[in-house]
């Protein structure tokens, strides 16, 4: 995939504060990736950082040296040559599809910015830190990413990565943004249930369903110009890797379905997949929408 190079990036709707880590490392609990390790560590007593390691530790190009965006994130061109741009590319792209697409359904898109931070940064929903991975936060409606992540979805998960690894992250935390405008996001943190039929796991695939629909439409924002099937691969590959099965397995040596809070590698990737194939929100089969 490439991004146009002529496109003009909105670095604004990122923060980044790469430079000003809380030195805490305090796990949260929120919408998204990171809340499948947390929940991993209370139901099965297994620690984050066996799989997450040291992400201050990586030499790969996702752990890059905080840049000003506002001056290196200018172009999609600028996204073409840096990890950071391109992640400011994915969330322009993203949030441009979903302005254009709410409207549809008699509501206003309300932009979400993403905070871009590593080892540890303060979210309305308490500290963030790189073993918490990507998550949503629906009290300050805001995404929070360390990069370090994708490394960690190559490395520790097994994930072929790639660009689109990171665009599916992303739209999946954005899917969250989503259903917290739609209200049909649990904000409470109160988790009811578990296992592949809880609320929990169908919030989770329902945000994957999400990110399909925006990949399907992606280049219509005129961020992306082409994605191939390999791109589309990556994602996919992304989402069968981040499954409570694969974790599970990676992290006890068995699978507990009782203890799911994101759904299986199979649930994910047809989830991917239904939002892939019908660029369609009613796909998602969302109670109310």
């Amino acid at each position: 995939m490439s991004f146009n190079d002529r496109k003009r990036l909105d670095p604004s709707q990122v923060q980044d504060r790469r430079e000003r880590s809380t030195g805490r490392t305090v796990l949260v609990g929120g919408g998204g990736l990171g809340l499948i390790l947390l929940l991993v560590s209370m139901f099965l007593g297994v620690d984050p950082s066996v799989l997450l390691g040291d992400p201050s530790s990586s030499s790969d190009g996702y752990y890059q040296d905080a840049a000003d965006l506002a001056s290196e994130c200018q172009t999609g061109a600028d996204a073409n040559q840096r990890e950071d741009c391109q992640l400011v590319g994915y969330v322009n792209s993203i949030q441009a599809f979903w302005a254009s697409e709410l409207p549809q359904y008699g509501m206003n898109y309300v932009p979400a910015q993403t905070v871009l931070f590593s080892g540890s940064t303060e979210a309305a929903c308490g500290f963030a830190s790189s073993a918490s991975g990507p998550f949503y936060c629906p009290r300050d409606q805001m995404v929070y990413v360390d990069l370090s992540f994708f490394d960690t979805l190559v490395s520790r998960l097994g994930a072929r990565g790639g660009p689109l690894a990171m665009a599916y992250v992303i739209a999946h935390e954005y899917g969250h943004h989503i259903q917290n405008l739609f209200g049909v996001l649990n904000t409470s943190g109160m988790i009811r249930d578990t296992g592949p039929d809880s609320e929990i796991v169908f919030t989770e695939l329902q945000a994957d369903c999400l990110a399909g629909i925006w990949l399907h439409h992606a280049t219509e924002t005129g961020y992306i110009t082409n994605l191939t099937r390999e791109d589309i691969i990556q994602a996919l590959d992304a989402a069968v890797s981040v499954g409570d099965d694969r974790i599970q397995q990676q992290t006890q040596g068995y699978i507990v379905p009782d203890a799911w809070t994101h759904g299986s590698s199979e649930q994910r990737l047809e989830a991917l997949q239904d939002g892939l194939a019908s660029g369609d929100i009613d796909s998602c089969n969302t109670p109310g929408w």
